[in-house]
């Protein structure tokens, strides 16, 4: 029989196994229509990534199924990829080239895009060989990138289509611009911070002399480009100003006074100014009213021509110097502190400016429909089911999509604009004259798509869409998608509703949505605040393994995850003990001969281990099913340590030691169970499962092909665990006395077991082999009812009570001084928790946690004082 070393050396074990998995085709599917099928896709990590906690814990994840139903005969595909990720990568070029002294504008398009190209090639796969690190069993010779050849087919073939359907359109509107990034942002790629700012209160003179509206705004200098004031319809306070006209400060044009029902009368003095161009409700209240549009604010963030006198100025100094101006003119009634809530670019953070510009759309309402039914009708779940609320929300208040983008690197949208006519031509394929007129004058346009429009198209475009592949008639719908809140709307709600109109079906059965990973104390991790743990140190520190089992460990649904490298260190020791125990089982294999344990007459310790094996197999498979992954992990923690390791394991030795049959039927029961727990464990820890696997009896190339665990229900005993949970019981208390009176832990001792009922001494009559064993007893008397034994240290059991006389076992004298001692540190520190307790002030401040903590310390003083009364009790009654 193989042994094992004494101790388990991650770093060459993990690499040896990925490599042999790679070889030998197990992350490949079968392609086979007669097995039940499970797939999925990989939320694609941006090409300029380095594998962070949020991304171990989301591939962990779907790595723990995928195994799962791999080993569970599922034909399993899970297709990897990246993102271009448009704004990113661009950025992180054009930094290395303002290095060389170069900006994109020197090298022009072309030149640009090749350098992008080749920055791809040379760091692009670092986020790919770090998942495989991760131990992450996608099938890698699918790895697909959103813009490679197949997927730039499906982006232009959903354009064309979605033009030809009327969904696509170009038209001046309303838009979120980042004026550093310099391109158009959807409404979910801003990010709302509530922020101290003002609210400047401005005299807009009637044209007619005869008085003033005060208007309220947030954001002055963009009252240059107003061109009505509007106020509600029923608010009369202004009704008899409707159709007048105001002559607009520091600028002079005539303005209307308008009614709208959208105004709030109780926003600020409830007469709103209208800037059609730089505020969303603003634009649509033009809209409605045939407003003119006037562009005060650039692309820069500067003030245009229409302006007037502060055309070129930054649009910060430009409020600054409208202040200043409307207070020499006695135009500002007054400033009121107030918070606003500012839109930020969620790259780069700078203010968003609502800008009216061209760009290209999508008409969101007609897909948001069917993609809304899905969710309700349960064509697709999400899990946790609370953030159906937050989706439906969203999906019932969508908003255009603005798909455009000012950048270079991305796809570039399939369009033309003829010269000569005007005409739009979109087209699959690059045309050569208009489709309108046949000039050939025609140019295509320079903005890219939104990075989300790719990634919207991911489920089904992987797949090989728009061909009709094998892959795509198996495998669509997926089964999962794993992914983190904050892109449910950016990606999910997305992908739900292209999937439905380009496929007529949901792109996957079940949504996971996990929760964040925060540091020990619930804060977010950022470098600033220098809490950020680092996957790739973990995992050369602790192992994968380690790694992996924390993170799945502490993912409860719906529950940040507070992440401490203390934990991790914590689940190393699991691997270890693991690894102890198969060196241990292995050890005592010696002649070793398969029996069928279902047919085997056992002794009761091994019919219960058997019976609580079959159940944990249960648990955990039906735990995983529901995505409990904390619940999955932790059982078969649990199971493996604390009822393997900590009690068959020993309880197993007295067998082994017997030899015979005993020691058979042991040999094969470790074996059993230690060779089931290795598969139940796998999909939470390939690799040290994996080299101990193979270091056993087994049958098959790799473990990760072994068939996942199924109950036994032959093995499973309701009576036979209950008995073996008193007898554990017992144990436990005899252990307790010992520890309690400091009785060290080699001495024999000699126990009386004291219950009224037969039935009980019969139970401990028929297991005390293994309580002496355990529990390290020279004599086990049973004794039915009779007096308490004099100076005995006591435990109550559910059905009967135990005693272990002190007599020379103890040091009197100095236990009863130590237990002295003792009780004036517990009496101290209770006065002080009673007084806190009995103090009004504190009851009245405190906030309710900490005053339930206070008094669950009072209760849990108050019982140690009790134990130690107790304690001096039994030991003065030996002098």
């Amino acid at each position: 029989m193989k042994e094992l070393p004494k101790a388990y050396d991650f770093r060459g074990v993990e690499e040896k196994w990925y490599r042999y998995w790679e070889e030998k085709g197990f992350l490949k599917p079968k392609l086979d229509p007669k097995r039940p099928r499970f797939s999925v896709v990989i939320p694609p990590p941006n090409v300029t990534g380095k594998l962070h906690v949020g991304h171990a814990l989301n591939t962990t994840l779907q790595d723990v199924i995928v195994r799962y139903k791999r080993m569970d005969g599922y034909d399993t595909l899970w297709v990897p990829g990246t993102d271009h990720a448009g704004i990113a990568t661009q950025n992180v070029v054009e930094k290395a080239l303002a290095k060389e002294g170069l900006s994109r504008h020197n090298l022009g398009r072309e030149k640009f895009l090749e350098r992008v190209w080749q920055w791809k090639e040379e760091y692009g796969g670092a986020i790919i060989e770090q998942l495989k690190r991760l131990g992450c069993s996608c099938d890698w010779s699918r790895l697909r990138f959103t813009m490679d050849e197949g997927l730039s087919r499906a982006v232009r073939e959903v354009f064309v289509r979605l033009w030809e359907e009327g969904l696509i359109y170009r038209g001046d509107y309303i838009i979120n611009w980042c004026p550093r990034c310099h391109t158009a942002l959807a409404d979910i790629e801003v990010e709302r911070e509530p922020t101290p700012g003002h609210l400047w209160h401005i005299r807009y003179p009637l044209a007619d002399g005869s008085g003033y509206i005060v208007v309220a705004t947030t954001r002055p200098e963009t009252m240059l480009g107003d061109t009505a004031v509007a106020v509600n319809p029923e608010d009369e306070r202004y009704r008899h100003l409707i159709g007048k006209k105001i002559k607009l400060p520091l600028i002079g044009r005539e303005i209307p006074v308008i009614a709208d029902k959208e105004v709030d009368p109780e926003f600020g003095t409830g007469a709103v100014k209208v800037t059609p161009a730089h505020d969303f409700a603003d634009f649509e209240i033009a809209r409605r009213h045939g407003l003119p549009f006037v562009k005060v604010m650039d692309e820069d963030a500067r003030m245009t021509k229409e302006a007037g006198p502060y055309a070129g100025l930054d649009r910060f100094e430009a409020r600054q110097k409208v202040v200043e101006d409307l207070k020499a003119q006695g135009l500002l009634e007054k400033i009121e502190d107030y918070e606003v809530v500012l839109g930020k670019c969620y790259r780069c953070d700078d203010i968003v400016e609502p800008l009216l510009s061209k760009q290209w759309f999508v008409k969101m309402k007609p897909l948001a429909t069917p993609a809304i039914a899905a969710i309700e009708r349960g064509f697709t779940r999400l899990i946790p089911e609370n953030w159906k609320n937050l989706y439906f929300d969203w999906m019932y208040n969508i908003r255009d999509w603005c798909i455009s983008r000012q950048i270079w690197w991305g796809h570039r949208i399939p369009a033309w604009t003829c010269k000569d006519c005007g005409e739009i031509t979109v087209s699959r394929n690059t045309p050569e004259a208009c489709a309108h007129c046949g000039s050939q004058n025609i140019k295509q346009e320079e903005d890219v798509l939104d990075t989300w429009f790719s990634s919207a198209l991911w489920p089904f475009s992987t797949l090989g869409w728009p061909e009709d592949t094998p892959e795509l008639r198996l495998y669509y719908p997926t089964s999962l998608l794993v992914t983190s809140f904050d892109i449910l709307f950016f990606w999910v709600a997305r992908m739900l509703m292209m999937g439905l109109h380009f496929m007529g079906a949901v792109p996957f059965r079940d949504v996971y949505v996990h929760a964040l990973v925060r540091d020990e104390k619930g804060q977010k991790m950022s470098k600033s605040r220098g809490n950020v743990i680092d996957p790739l140190i973990m995992i050369e520190k602790y192992g994968t393994d380690a790694f992996r089992f924390t993170l799945v460990a502490l993912a409860a649904q719906g529950r940040d995850i507070k992440l401490a490298e203390s934990r991790i260190e914590g689940y190393r020791h699991f691997v270890n003990k693991i690894w102890n125990a198969a060196r241990f089982v292995l050890m005592n294999l010696d002649g070793f001969e398969k029996i069928d344990l279902t047919q085997a007459e056992l002794p009761r310790e091994s019919l219960w281990i058997l019976s609580r094996l079959s159940k944990t197999v249960a648990q955990v498979r039906r735990a995983l099913d529901e995505y409990e992954f904390d619940q999955a992990a932790l059982t078969a923690y649990h199971f493996f340590w604390h009822e393997f390791c900590d009690w068959y394991v020993e309880m197993s030795k007295r067998f082994l030691n017997e030899g015979g049959e005993a020691r058979k039927l042991a040999q094969n029961v470790l074996l059993e169970v230690l060779e089931t727990s290795l598969r139940l464990l796998h999909p939470f820890m390939p690799f040290v499962t994996e080299e101990i696997w193979q270091a056993l009896p087994h049958e098959g190339e790799s473990i990760m092909v072994a068939p996942y665990p199924k109950p036994v229900k032959e093995f499973e005993d309701e009576s036979v665990e209950a008995e073996l949970e008193r007898i554990k019981e017992a144990i436990v208390a005899i252990r307790a006395i010992r520890a309690d009176y400091n009785i060290h832990p080699t001495a024999d001792i000699k126990a009386i077991f004291r219950a009224e009922k037969e039935e009980s001494l019969r139970l401990f009559e028929e297991f005390s082999p293994v309580i002496k064993q355990l529990a390290r007893l020279s004599e086990l008397v049973l004794q039915k009812g009779g007096e308490r034994p004099h100076g005995a240290a006591q435990a109550v059991l559910s059905e009967a009570e135990i005693f272990v006389p002190l007599e020379g076992l103890v040091d009197i004298e100095a236990e009863l001084k130590k237990l002295a001692k003792e009780e004036a540190k517990v009496l101290k520190e209770l006065s002080r928790v009673k007084s806190r307790l009995e103090n009004e002030g504190f009851l009245k401040k405190a906030p309710k946690e900490v005053i339930e903590k206070e008094r669950v310390r009072r209760k849990e003083l108050e019982e140690k004082l009790e134990k130690i009364h107790e304690n001096m009790k039994r030991l003065k009654e030996l002098t």
